[in-house]
């Protein structure tokens, strides 16, 4: 096995190129903005299981099958408010694109995909001191 085939690494390297692709469809969405119907898209976050670091293949919920049942963290329940509203603003031209919500995408998704590549050349570094190369 080399030491690039480590599960911390592959998910950082999954973490990455999908923040690569997802500030693609952001420069889409914005490229778009004055086209009359467009509707703007963005990519689901990846999951990873945390035994084995391997993406996880569905979204698992708990069913709430009782109003006295808590709902679990990032699920949403009565306690849980959206940070927005989704939607709200569509033009009569048909078009969906907020570029103040495209901006705010853009800048999380740098500072996501920053933190993955400082982690992962961390970890980089960190290996090399374990082996003994430095």
């Amino acid at each position: 096995m080399a030491l690039t085939d480590l599960p911390v690494l592959g998910m950082l390297r999954t973490r990455m190129q999908w923040a690569q692709a997802r500030q693609g469809l952001i420069a889409e969405n914005v490229a778009n903005a004055d086209m009359p119907g467009f509707k703007p898209r963005d990519l689901v976050e990846p999951r990873f299981d945390r035994a084995t670091g391997a993406l996880a293949s569905g979204s698992t919920s708990l069913a709430l099958t009782s109003p006295a049942h808590l709902a679990p963290a990032g699920q949403g329940g009565d306690s849980t408010e959206s940070k927005r509203a989704k939607g709200f603003e569509i033009r009569p031209s048909g078009n969906g694109v907020n570029l103040e919500d495209e901006m705010m995408k853009a800048g999380d998704n740098q500072s996501d995909y920053q933190l993955a590549a400082s982690l992962y050349q961390h970890s980089l570094t960190t290996l090399k001191i374990a082996i003994g190369k430095s």
